[in-house]
């Protein structure tokens, strides 16, 4: 073999080993951009999915903060509903007094309510507690009642007025009523009557103030 044959021997292996290696580097550089698409597709849809999370997070933490300022806003609408009533039952208490110093309205009102006490009670022995000032009027209603109830109820009826307890100042008018054994009672003050009333009128009341509740499915 002369050297021109070896020279192109070679120049033939080498150039064969420059082929694979051209050969070898396109398919390393294929094989790592699309390894280099499949990463990046991967941490694009790894940060869509975070976003997205993130994004339902928020508008969940959205919806529960609306929540929380509805609700915070309806309580403050009721809050001052009740102040309103509150202010309008502490004003109809103030002129609960103006109620018993009419001398043509009181002792009416005084025989209903005693006479409703005795038919609460249907007891034979009561006693009852009044304000000191209304000591005459009462003693009045109980004698002009008595015989009303034992008519009614065919039965005798004894009462005393609590001449050691009388009710106390803050009190405008009415009555207590107990059984002999002071253990049941029966309150017609003016002011117990008045919670009584306000506790009936209640859902009207409130109609009256603030119109029917659209929300509202049943009516009692």
């Amino acid at each position: 073999v002369s050297k021109t044959d070896i020279k192109h021997m070679m120049a033939f292996i080498e150039q064969e080993a420059n082929e694979k290696a051209e050969e070898i580097d396109a398919k390393a550089e294929e094989e790592f951009n699309i390894e280099k698409g499949r990463l990046v597709q991967t941490q694009r849809l790894k940060i869509m999915e975070y976003y997205e999370k993130k994004e339902k997070q928020i508008e969940q933490q959205k919806k529960i903060q609306m929540s929380n300022l509805m609700n915070q806003a309806r309580l403050k609408v009721l809050k001052a509903r009740d102040d309103m009533i509150s202010e309008m039952l502490n004003e109809a208490r103030q002129r609960l007094a103006n109620v018993a110093k009419d001398p043509a309205r009181y002792p009416t009102l005084l025989d209903g309510l005693i006479l409703q006490g005795f038919y609460q009670l249907l007891e034979p022995k009561l006693t009852v507690r009044c304000r000191k000032q209304d000591l005459q009027v009462v003693q009045a209603s109980i004698q002009k009642n008595i015989p009303i109830y034992k008519a009614a109820v065919k039965t005798n009826l004894e009462v005393r007025i609590d001449q050691d307890n009388f009710l106390p100042p803050d009190v405008s008018g009415g009555v207590e009523i107990y059984n002999s054994s002071g253990k049941i009672k029966v309150s017609n003050t003016l002011e117990s009557r008045l919670d009584l009333m306000a506790q009936q009128m209640m859902p009207e009341i409130r109609v009256a103030l603030f119109g029917a509740n659209p929300n509202r499915k049943f009516m009692d």
